[in-house]
């Protein structure tokens, strides 16, 4: 458009900062400017749905226009706003215990549309900022831990990441990615030079039941994934987060939490229990009893195990990531899962 240099500075200050959409709240752009940009779109994405519960958690079902809905969740705590974003529509991984793998997967989200969420959701926390959970008013923490697998979408995801701490401003140190375990992409990641933290979904240090909950275990075993994960931490000092979702009688066992034990021993690391958010599956699988995830907790911790349980928020409004998708009646449906799995090398 020939203009100056500094004109793109303003511009990317009042859209990634500000989390502004509308051309004539930019005041600093020239009328003349403001005219030229108004055929473009600020934010492509367009809300479907807004649940808020009673605890200030916000969720948005969202879209681009294509009617196929995808999640992002705002999580207000006492001193800071977290936000979980996703990184694809649906997901093609298959997990047998997640709303979002019983609904199949359509395609990646590009950069504009990961990045898009957390906009949308700091563009709410600036109209509410009379809230007090959101007096702290910015979104300093964000995790991938929405509908899809982040590392699938690798190089959008890394795009994504570098948008997010480049222009909007967060530090790389206060995002999170989860993963189910792609062996390759996570030895890319450690090469990246991007000290994110890094997560991964385990869900049990057997084989044979992480693989029967988690297909992804048949390509990559959990020795091979704990290999990678303590790779990671090694090249960028950054200490690995284990989730570990419990499911009455499945891998809330004694045995499996020694297992566990054994596996993290040496390895900076935090262990993250969460009970099962219910699914409607084939398997019929439950909540565990207060009394297994307490005896699981005391057995890790007495092998000097760094555990931290995951307070529930949302639930009220289905907040676990795929419930709400698999409610709208649009493009996006339930449908039969497909499982592909990328090749290493």
């Amino acid at each position: 458009m020939d203009e100056k240099p500094f004109r793109a500075t303003q511009l990317a200050r009042w859209i990634y900062r500000a989390a502004e959409t509308d051309l004539d709240q930019m005041r600093d752009l020239p009328a003349t400017l403001r005219k030229m940009l108004a055929d473009y779109t600020v934010n492509p994405l367009q809300i479907t749905t807004r649940l808020s519960s009673s605890d200030g958690v916000e969720k948005l079902l969202v879209h681009s226009g294509d009617e196929q809905v995808f999640e992002c969740v705002l999580l207000p705590y006492a001193k800071r706003i977290s936000c979980c974003l996703s990184t694809q529509l649906g997901c093609p991984m298959g997990c047998t215990f997640c709303a979002t793998g019983l609904g199949g997967f359509d395609r990646n989200l590009g950069p504009g549309e990961i990045v898009g969420q957390y906009l949308l959701l700091q563009g709410f926390v600036n109209e509410h900022s009379d809230r007090p959970d959101l007096r702290a008013g910015r979104i300093g923490h964000v995790v991938f831990m929405g509908m899809g697998e982040p590392l699938l979408n690798y190089d959008n995801l890394l795009a994504s990441l570098r948008l997010l701490h480049d222009e909007v401003g967060l530090s790389y140190r206060h995002m999170t990615v989860s993963t189910v375990g792609l062996v390759p992409q996570i030895r890319d990641l450690a090469k990246s030079g991007l000290p994110i933290h890094l997560a991964l979904s385990l869900h049990s240090p057997i084989d044979e039941v992480r693989s029967r909950l988690m297909p992804v275990n048949n390509r990559w075993p959990v020795a091979e994934v704990l290999d990678a994960m303590k790779s990671y931490q090694r090249t960028t000092g950054r200490k690995i987060t284990i989730e570990y979702l419990l499911i009455d009688g499945v891998n809330d066992t004694i045995e499996q939490a020694r297992l566990l034990a054994r596996l993290v021993k040496g390895v900076p690391h935090v262990v993250n229990l969460i009970p099962f958010n219910y699914v409607d599956t084939e398997q019929g699988f439950r909540r565990p009893t207060r009394e297994n995830m307490r005896a699981f907790r005391r057995e890790l911790e007495a092998r000097g195990v760094n555990v931290t349980e995951r307070v529930e928020r949302g639930h009220d409004i289905a907040a676990a990531c795929g419930q709400l998708a698999g409610r709208h009646e649009g493009r996006f449906a339930r449908r039969r899962v497909s499982v592909a799995l990328p090749v290493s090398g």
